[in-house]
């Protein structure tokens, strides 16, 4: 076992993977998508989702919007289900719901967006603006992003939940910010979700952040899991080891 592969596996087993790891099981692209359940319900979720930061915000261009419309299909043509957005993220929810109303097998749809904003009322005016422009009848996960006056929305959100206007209550921070206020904020709150940036190289989560959620039950959603894009900077133009081959990479 070289270095490399000896320092790759330590990670992994950092993270609870290695001892679930069979070449052309877990990762093989002809099979299933790997299942995780949302601790709160028991509802199982594939493990990637789609993001639309940046990606999506593409509306004044037909062709990038049809772009999306066939990676939206082929999202969802192997297996896809959750589907996160922003209202920050410009155009994106008007691109997401007019693919949405383009393709098919959407049955699995899991509709993630977040409200971003301050005050009540202007809250809910952008949440109910975001369910228009996706075209849903109700979000599943609505997320308060980058926790902006996350006690005003929370209070909204819980009744929105009573309601069944919602189906989870997430909350977010980006960039690796606000860990600190972030960790207090989940141990007083039930969230059903927590969203924060994890990855190869910004592994700060590690030290609190998962092993909270671990410990209150809240799922985790990743974002950031290429460092914005940079990580396959790092790896461009370079060939696989030949031990990727183990877990079918």
């Amino acid at each position: 076992m070289n270095s490399h592969r000896r320092v790759f596996l330590k990670w992994l087993a950092g993270m609870g993977i290695v001892g679930g790891l069979r070449p052309r099981v877990m990762f093989a692209a002809d099979r299933a998508p790997i299942l995780r359940a949302i601790p709160a319900s028991g509802e199982r979720l594939p493990v990637i989702g789609m993001g639309t930061w940046l990606t999506f915000d593409v509306m004044d261009d037909e062709e990038a919007v049809n772009t999306r419309v066939q990676v939206m299909q082929a999202f969802f043509d192997h297996g896809g289900g959750l589907i996160d957005s922003s209202p920050m993220y410009g155009s994106s929810e008007q691109v997401i719901g007019y693919g949405l109303e383009h393709i098919r097998n959407t049955e699995r749809l899991f509709a993630a967006t977040k409200v971003w904003t301050w005050f009540k009322g202007l809250g809910i005016s952008q949440m109910n603006r975001s369910r228009e422009l996706w075209g849903v009848k109700r979000f599943d996960l609505m997320q308060i992003h980058n926790m902006l006056d996350w006690e005003t929305h929370l209070e909204t959100l819980k009744a929105w939940k009573a309601e069944g206007r919602i189906r989870y209550i997430g909350i977010t921070t980006s960039h690796g910010r606000r860990h600190a206020e972030l960790e207090q904020t989940l141990a007083r709150e039930d969230f059903d979700f927590v969203q924060f940036t994890y990855n190869l190289v910004d592994r700060a989560a590690e030290q609190r952040l998962l092993p909270l959620a671990a410990e209150r039950g809240i799922a985790v959603i990743i974002n950031r899991p290429f460092h914005g894009g940079n990580l396959f900077d790092h790896v461009k133009g370079r060939p696989l080891p030949d031990w990727a081959r183990e877990f079918d990479c």
